[in-house]
């Protein structure tokens, strides 16, 4: 496992927000804002369904979104939002499916409104209700970092150690292991790539604001 490797911090660059200014009024977005869908930011090469995606883009049941090295893509799907980060993979259930989103690679931040989704990752499947999470794949575990809000994280090595966590800010990170030999299939971890701004960003295309002060993490 690399969780001994010492994690980046990421903040929000300053081309991001601006490349959003025109969509969000000042400070965060009022709860009657239109929420605009589909691809809100895009750099370098993103893909969606293998054809190369354009800003603006709707994205939709059935969609897989990829990045490349160097790239990322910012996208709203319905009251939820997501931060595709380079190299990765997502694919969204169809209408009808158990599972909404699959992380096959890589690493994405999401936000969701109400209601229980639920999130395929390499090591787990995990039951969200109305959360901010951050997963990133990595040979052998996933890591997990529930940002705030109510998630049960059931292990594909493990299942009998099923766990509901709940939290306010970054309480409780973990790397999630692939391995059904580890003495116990999840870790605590600490909070790595992903910062308090870029949730605050993502919510705010959705009308919302996070259920924390906005103080950088």
């Amino acid at each position: 496992m690399d969780s001994h490797a010492k994690p980046r911090r990421i903040w929000l660059r300053a081309g991001a927000a601006a490349a959003l200014s025109p969509f969000i009024p000042s400070g965060f977005a009022a709860s009657d804002t239109p929420v605009i869908q589909g691809i809100r930011r895009m750099v370098g090469d993103v893909s969606v369904n293998g054809s190369p995606a354009r800003t603006g883009q709707p994205i939709q049941a059935g969609d897989e979104i990829v990045t490349g090295p160097g790239s990322e893509a910012i996208f709203v799907m319905g009251q939820d939002a997501f931060l595709l980060r380079d190299t990765s993979v997502v694919r969204f259930g169809a209408a009808s499916a158990a599972t909404f989103m699959r992380i096959v690679t890589g690493k994405i931040l999401s936000v969701f409104g109400r209601g229980q989704k639920s999130i395929m990752a390499s090591t787990a499947i995990i039951g969200i209700r109305g959360t901010g999470c951050y997963i990133e794949e990595s040979p052998g575990h996933t890591y997990f970092c529930l940002c705030y809000g109510e998630a049960e994280i059931v292990p594909t090595a493990a299942p009998q150690e099923r766990e509901t966590l709940r939290t306010r800010h970054h309480d409780h990170p973990i790397y999630i292991n692939a391995n059904p030999a580890m003495p116990t299939s999840m870790v605590p971890a600490e909070v790595i790539n992903h910062s308090d701004a870029e949730l605050a960003l993502l919510e705010s295309l959705v009308g919302r604001t996070p259920p924390f002060k906005s103080e950088p993490y």
